[in-house]
């Protein structure tokens, strides 16, 4: 599998991720198994997961699996911190539970360091300096090796970025960020995607598939075996079953139909290679599913084709988020 460095960094990660949302949850050992094991042999390094994913149980499984099945030293293991399930918040960046919560990571994970280590999102109630700070004693101290951000808005990521940048090498320089990106979901292209370009962050897609609505699996129904079906994820699908939706998807299948491939293939496709990207994080339910993902790695969309997502899939850009002289 093709390698792509993150962001402005030497650190090399292959340009499709493996993404553990799921993992003891809905996704057991076995299947987890089968999934790491297939992105391992088809060359894949980039395993991203979360602290919060199934309440740790992710991290937890990955460390198994890291520790029995695949060699820790073959993996880009990026985790996430900040998240948390309580009553009256559901963010904490404080420099407090920032460390704290990478320490049970990595005691879940069974290793001594993660590759990179994200915030999950931003906390409008702790200083971004304290925040911050916390990124820089987790590298300085050997626990990560790279650090990036999750779900931070525009100014958010231009703010955080350039005050790493303001104490170059006392500060840790910021190497990624996580966003949702996808033929449905494209607002990131306002003010997200140029600051990344212009602090040098590579951006990780995460739901590169729309939430599997770009597959095609809901163009006449919710099968019964999908996220869509599922009671703690049908919500999370249906922001993407309207009729703006219905639109892109038959482009993407009229798409594929031409190329003769799947509608998975040139959503992903599409996607893996737009500016700035570094590797979509694939979140498969099975590793049959997996496999049909890594396949388009011998995929690229002809011009065209890509010119007629675009235009299908636009959002809608006005003042202040194209130069004004244009509008």
């Amino acid at each position: 599998m093709e390698q792509r460095h993150l962001g402005r960094t030497g650190l090399r990660v292959t340009r499709l991720g493996l993404g553990t949302l799921t993992w003891a949850r809905d996704t057991d050992e076995q299947e987890a198994a089968d999934q790491l094991k297939v992105f391992w042999e088809a060359g894949g390094s980039l395993v991203d997961t979360a602290d919060i994913y199934a309440d740790g149980g992710a991290e937890y499984l990955l460390g198994r699996l890291t520790e029995e099945l695949v060699p820790r030293e073959d993996l880009v293991i990026a985790t996430k911190a900040g998240s948390v399930l309580e009553a009256d918040r559901r963010v904490d960046g404080s420099r407090r539970h920032l460390l704290a919560a990478l320490d049970a990571s990595l005691e879940r994970l069974g290793t001594d360091y993660v590759d990179l280590w994200q915030l999950h999102a931003f906390d409008p109630q702790t200083p971004l300096e304290e925040t911050l700070q916390a990124l820089d004693l987790a590298v300085t101290s050997g626990r990560a090796r790279y650090v990036g951000l999750a779900n931070f808005s525009g100014w958010q990521l231009a703010k955080a970025g350039t005050w790493q940048l303001a104490a170059a090498g006392v500060r840790t320089r910021l190497a990624s960020t996580q966003m949702e990106y996808s033929l449905l979901q494209r607002g990131i292209e306002r003010e997200v995607l140029p600051a990344a370009l212009d602090l040098g962050l590579g951006l990780l897609p995460s739901s590169p598939l729309g939430r599997g609505v770009l597959t095609g699996k809901y163009r006449h129904g919710t099968p019964s075996d999908s996220r869509g079906a599922s009671d703690h994820l049908a919500a999370f699908v249906a922001p993407y079953l309207d009729e703006t939706a219905s639109r892109v998807v038959e482009a993407v299948t009229t798409a594929a139909d031409g190329l003769a491939v799947t509608p998975l293939q040139v959503a992903l496709s599409w996607v893996r290679d737009r500016p700035g990207v570094t590797a979509p994080i694939l979140g498969a339910r099975t590793a049959q599913q997996l496999r049909a993902a890594l396949s388009v790695e011998t995929l690229s969309l002809p011009d065209e084709i890509r010119r007629a997502l675009d235009d299908v899939s636009a959002p809608v850009h006005h003042y202040p988020d194209h130069d004004w002289s244009t509008l």
